[in-house]
């Protein structure tokens, strides 16, 4: 029996991008996660004795502006080295564009693998043969797995690939591959990177996505960390996935439906965030609030949106002792919808609903109006709001057709409360 460590998608000193603009950002700690979640990889695998660690890409974020991240990565292989493990790693689409990264000298017991051809690693003690190609430049597009050799008789067979695979939503689409192609290559175990989501791709032969070691956005949710692999002899390999990560980030989604008040649904976000903080004990959180349904006091909350994401900000920091940090608030709320339609209502509102229903069943409507008329709008938009992840897409019918469903039943609410008051002093 051995045991081996999977990770992938390091990102050491990774940058952090408008994390300062937040107040009370955490900024040192997260800027740090990255170092801290990777000593955490190195304790684990000389604390469980593993016979290797594999690294399958993307060890940096692109070229540094210094040595000090290649010197601070040798440092942590020494520890390694100093402990016999061996470490066998892949390039990836960001460790090739690091000119640093092709001239720093690694400790003895580290082996980056080729960038040219496949290349094969055999541990004899072991009867292990590790396979595997670097990136030799940022933008792969070709299938690298079709060229890696056949399984070695006798060995327990590793693949190591830095790819999107069958291609993945928010990862570029380098090195794609299929499934069926890997396991017609007859390895035990595929060891793959890119992906910065925990996925398990095949079970028999295993092909598997750790995940990234530390989550450093909002994109990157949930707990993160490395696969501790177990090889019993003659039987097949099992995976334990091992957390590694300093500092979590999570969507917290606070149903505001029917709530009668602002308050009640800082209550409802109370009960979510206690849930996610026993969820994680003693984990630093980082967290987007996300509030949303129909609700009778969505004005209160989109018109005093200051107030209520003070008041929010307040009672996350009572409730964690400051250990969870609001990263953004989002009010996707809505009033709740009234039983008014062009065959019930009259005059001007049957008129307005009738438009409504236009926009939304005919997309040719919404881009012609974008384009004649709200083309204008979007060239004066400062480019702030036109980007990041939650842009202004004026341009865009389906943005727009989701937009004014979120309006129609404010804009219908307050008109007909105005003609009820009406009616009630005239």
């Amino acid at each position: 029996m051995f045991k081996f460590i999977h990770a992938a998608d390091i990102h050491l000193d990774s940058p952090l991008h408008k994390l300062e603009v937040y107040e009370g950002a955490p900024v040192d700690q997260i800027r740090q996660a990255t170092r801290a979640a990777f000593e955490n990889l190195v304790r684990l695998a000389i604390d469980q004795q593993v016979s290797f660690v594999l690294l399958s890409g993307d060890l940096y974020d692109g070229d540094w502006k210094d040595y000090n991240t290649g010197l601070y990565f040798v440092s942590q292989m020494r520890r390694l080295r100093d402990a016999q493990i061996p470490v066998l790693i892949i390039a990836g689409n960001h460790d090739a564009a690091s000119k640093i990264t092709k001239n720093l000298k690694l400790p003895e017991g580290v082996r980056i693998f080729s960038s040219n051809t496949p290349d094969t690693v055999r541990m004899t003690h072991l009867d292990v043969a590790v396979h595997g190609q670097s990136f030799s430049s940022p933008s792969i597009k070709k299938d690298l797995s079709a060229d890696y050799p056949p399984a070695q008789p006798g060995c327990f067979n590793i693949g190591m690939l830095h790819t999107c695979a069958t291609g993945k939503a928010g990862h570029a689409p380098y090195a794609p591959c299929s499934i069926v192609g890997l396991a017609s290559k007859g390895y035990d175990y595929w060891a793959l990177g890119h992906i910065h989501k925990r996925e398990i791709l095949n079970k028999d032969p295993i092909i598997i996505f750790p995940g990234n070691i530390q989550g450093r956005h909002i994109r990157e949710t949930g707990p993160k960390g490395c696969l501790l692999v177990t090889v019993p002899e003659n039987e097949k390999p099992k995976t334990e996935f091992i957390p590694l990560d300093v500092i979590r980030w999570f969507a917290l989604p606070v149903d505001a439906a029917d709530a009668d008040s602002g308050y009640e649904v800082i209550e409802r976000l109370k009960t979510g965030l206690d849930d996610l903080i026993n969820q994680n004990p003693g984990m630093p959180l980082v967290v987007r609030v996300i509030i949303s349904g129909a609700t009778v006091t969505h004005n209160d909350l989109v018109f005093g949106k200051e107030r209520w994401k003070n008041e929010i900000r307040a009672t996350v920091a009572d409730i964690s002792n400051e250990n969870v940090w609001v990263e953004k608030i989002k009010f996707h709320t809505g009033l709740p919808v009234l039983k008014t339609s062009p065959e019930t209502a009259d005059g001007p509102i049957r008129e307005l609903l009738a438009v409504f229903d236009e926009l939304r069943d005919n997309p040719e409507s919404l881009s012609l109006l974008a384009a004649e008329e709200l083309s204008a709008l979007e060239g004066k938009l400062p480019p702030e709001l036109k980007e990041g992840d939650d842009p202004l897409l004026i341009s865009d019918p389906k943005w727009l057709s989701a937009l004014l469903e979120h309006i129609k039943p404010m804009l219908m609410q307050r008109l007909v409360q105005r003609r009820l008051q009406r009616g009630e002093t005239e």
